[in-house]
């Protein structure tokens, strides 16, 4: 049970020690001189799950008194969170979430950023118990973020690991309410831009744009819907020649400036069916620039070092650095005149972001999509983990509707063959 103490006052004695009694037989309370005045007056004492005593202290009596209530309704349903567990700073919890929790590193490496950037300066040093109950501060994060001129996605990305932060507080009983959760706590609303595709020219007067040590990067990526890392992770024995087929087991990343591989994006490989047009390519860059080994650690910057024969890699025969290579898809998009020459003093600005290597998957699928391949078969060839969701948002817009395939199928149906006697004409006579 749970019982509320008056710290101020005591109960009085007689000179000899003897508890003293108003006429209603209770114990008669005096000002305790060491406490009267000092502190909280009100404590509330209690035992906890793990049989220790627990201790809280209120300025009023009545709030004491509704703290008694929920403690007990608490312990006894089995959910009571001890108050001294919420004290903890949430930068030193995420720190731990972040140390702790099984992430892949480059997404840790993001996550870490976006803290130290945009979220301690913020709350990094308030309790997780005092924010759990106040959503208010978190919608207060949220106004600080677009009023630094953030992007919505990127605010919903921070905010997405903040949320993470307190979901492991949650399950380690440190709090008992994810305050991101909070229905008045209201994100900026990504508003989706609709896709727009590369011509064919522009994707093969990018490739012919590009060094020539480069140029197979284009086929490997609008060809097999490859990422960036994975193209610079693609190995000559990850082909099947023979049998038409590719398998994307690898992709090149880095963390603080240290490149290693790791498996593809979600954690998964795949296999795509190789066009000839992409094994000609491939075939050709291989006799141009012979295939080189490279050793680099597994799965961590610290793993142990694997070797890979990797189609692509620098002048000097090592592995691609994202950055370095940025520079040259750069200048290749102003040479094809995919993007406008900078003037003098201007900054390259979102132009060249939008315009970056992750356009060729978006031809590889709008290619696909606009055929009439399978969704689904799609989203599989791209490494989508969602089974065709993210696909179908992203690009629906470059499917054929319905009332085409329709009009198609029903004329191919309708239409006779130039080679036979009969037809549906033929069926329709026949039946009369």
């Amino acid at each position: 049970m749970a019982h509320v103490e008056d710290r101020w006052m005591r109960k009085a004695r007689d000179e000899n020690g003897r508890l003293l009694f108003d006429d209603k037989g209770k114990p008669i309370l005096e000002k305790d001189p060491k406490r009267y005045g000092k502190g909280s007056r009100w404590r509330l004492r209690y035992d906890g799950p793990d049989g220790r005593e627990k201790n809280e202290s209120f300025g009023k009596k009545g709030d004491a008194d509704n703290r008694k209530k929920v403690v007990e309704a608490d312990l006894l349903r089995g959910t009571y969170i001890d108050p001294d567990a919420g004290k903890v700073t949430f930068r030193k919890q995420a720190e731990e979430v972040l140390d702790n929790r099984t992430l892949d590193p480059s997404s840790r490496d993001a996550m870490r950023r976006r803290l130290r950037n945009h979220v301690y300066p913020v709350i990094g040093a308030k309790e997780l118990g005092v924010l759990a109950k106040r959503p208010s501060v978190m919608q207060g994060l949220v106004a600080k973020l677009e009023a630094s001129g953030l992007a919505p996605i990127t605010i919903s990305a921070i905010m997405a690991n903040v949320q993470l932060v307190f979901a492991v507080a949650v399950e380690d009983e440190l709090v008992l309410k994810n305050p991101v959760l909070s229905k008045t706590v209201k994100l900026p609303k990504v508003v989706a831009k609709k896709l727009v595709v590369w011509t064919p020219d522009q994707v093969l007067d990018m490739r012919e744009t590009l060094p020539d040590r480069y140029q197979a990067t284009v086929d490997a990526g609008a060809g097999l819907g490859m990422r960036q890392g994975e193209i610079f992770g693609f190995s000559p024995d990850d082909v099947d020649w023979f049998g038409g087929f590719v398998g994307v087991n690898r992709q090149l990343k880095v963390v603080n400036g240290k490149l290693f591989f790791g498996l593809p994006k979600g954690g998964k490989t795949r296999e795509v069916p190789l066009p000839e047009s992409v094994k000609f390519a491939l075939a050709e860059h291989m006799r141009l620039f012979p295939p080189v080994t490279v050793a680099l650690p597994w799965r961590t910057p610290d793993g142990e070092a694997v070797e890979v024969r990797l189609f692509f890699v620098n002048s000097n025969g090592g592995a691609v650095y994202q950055s370095a290579f940025t520079k040259v898809w750069q200048r290749g998009l102003t040479r094809a005149g995919i993007v406008p020459k900078l003037k003098p003093g201007e900054k390259r600005g979102h132009r060249y972001r939008e315009h970056g290597m992750h356009m060729l998957r978006h031809y590889f699928a709008s290619v696909l999509l606009t055929d009439g391949e399978n969704p689904k078969a799609v989203a599989e060839w791209l490494g989508h983990a969602d089974g065709g969701a993210l696909l179908l948002r992203t690009y629906a817009h470059l499917m054929p509707k319905s009332e085409q395939r329709m009009r198609r199928a029903i004329d191919s149906a309708l239409r006779r063959p130039a080679s036979a006697a009969d037809g549906p004409q033929t069926a329709h006579e026949g039946s009369t």
